[in-house]
């Protein structure tokens, strides 16, 4: 069937879209989670991943531009039990930055269940969505930043918040790769993006949705739902060059309006090289956390828009909400997630 990529309606479907990056500390391992195909919005989502589609997961090593190791999962179609076959393959060196390169097989298996090989082992299917925020307090957020005025907290109350995302679910890829891999050894410095692509018509791919740091999205392209803006589609080595100062300004607004920084323009820019290129950064072996002091990778605990609301109004925030509203989303063991 055409995809037809062409087209300004090209490709809508949750499956492709992607909703959290996570990477943290496992068992004498770095673990890797992509969540995409929220059913946040209640729409009747076709569940399962994308037969057509790659997963990938791109990591750089010390600050490098460039990637030079991928993790890529694809899925077959779904059989009569609604489990599809997937398979793993590892991209080194330059084959990691070349979509045509077929990458070295590490594993078979099927969702729902847990694959091992080499030093990795996989599992993918249907989670309860562990992510928690009041869509009330970002939409107030949402308005601040656009306009560039006072954050108004007439309509919303911390001591009211209510998790929007309560009782959705998500399709979650989780891959943990041992500290024997010889490239993600205890200590090594890595910055981890994770993408989607498509296959086209003409034989190749297209990248169709990108994702690092939280909270990009719903921060600085809240209306953009076709998921149009160049930021979708390019490297993260452009991040900076090409749209830092549009991220830059925004903020700059916002805190200017805000009366919190001294130098705003100074501090807008400051934001802009926290969040570009948009990689988290980790060091394998150490405890993650995505704080307000510290950012080194991303558990599933973390309060990500907390974080990132403060950061951009450079001002403390809070969401009125902690962990524990979504701790029976979470497992202390692999697959770490809850089958939903």
């Amino acid at each position: 069937m055409s995809h037809h990529l062409d087209t300004p309606l090209a490709a809508q479907g949750g499956q492709l879209y992607i909703d959290d990056l996570y990477v943290f500390s496992g068992d004498r391992a770095t673990v890797f989670v992509m969540d995409v195909n929220s059913s946040v919005t209640k729409a009747d989502i076709k569940r399962g991943f994308h037969a057509e589609a790659r997963y990938e997961f791109k990591i750089h090593f010390n600050g490098a531009d460039q990637e030079e190791l991928v993790y890529r999962v694809a899925f077959g179609e779904p059989d009569g039990a609604a489990k599809q076959t997937l398979e793993l393959y590892e991209l080194t060196g330059a084959d990691a930055r070349d979509d045509s390169a077929m990458g070295t097989p590490v594993l078979q298996g099927r969702t729902g269940e847990v694959s091992s090989g080499g030093h990795a082992r996989l599992w993918a299917g249907r989670i309860t969505d562990p992510f928690y925020i009041d869509l009330d307090q970002l939409a107030t957020i949402n308005g601040a930043v656009k306009n560039g005025s006072k954050v108004d907290h007439s309509a919303w109350r911390a001591d009211k918040a209510k998790n929007s995302f309560a009782g959705t679910t998500v399709e979650s890829i989780v891959l943990e790769v041992s500290h024997d891999e010889p490239l993600l050894r205890d200590g090594t410095e890595i910055g981890v993006w994770c993408r989607t692509m498509l296959a086209t018509d003409a034989g190749g791919w297209r990248q169709i949705n990108r994702a690092g740091h939280p909270m990009m999205w719903p921060i600085f392209w809240p209306h953009d739902t076709d998921f149009t803006d160049p930021a979708n589609f390019r490297h993260p080595s452009k991040d900076l060059p090409e749209d830092g100062e549009e991220i830059a300004s925004a903020v700059a607004g916002v805190v200017k309006a805000n009366g919190t920084a001294p130098d705003p323009q100074a501090y807008g820019r400051s934001v802009a090289r926290a969040i570009y290129p948009d990689v988290l950064s980790y060091q394998v072996g150490t405890a993650a956390n995505y704080g307000f002091a510290i950012r080194n990778g991303r558990t599933m605990a973390d309060n990500a828009p907390e974080v990132m609301f403060a950061l951009v109004l450079n001002t403390a925030m809070t969401s009125g909400l902690t962990p524990d509203v979504t701790r029976a989303a979470r497992a202390d063991t692999f697959p770490y997630v809850v089958p939903a």
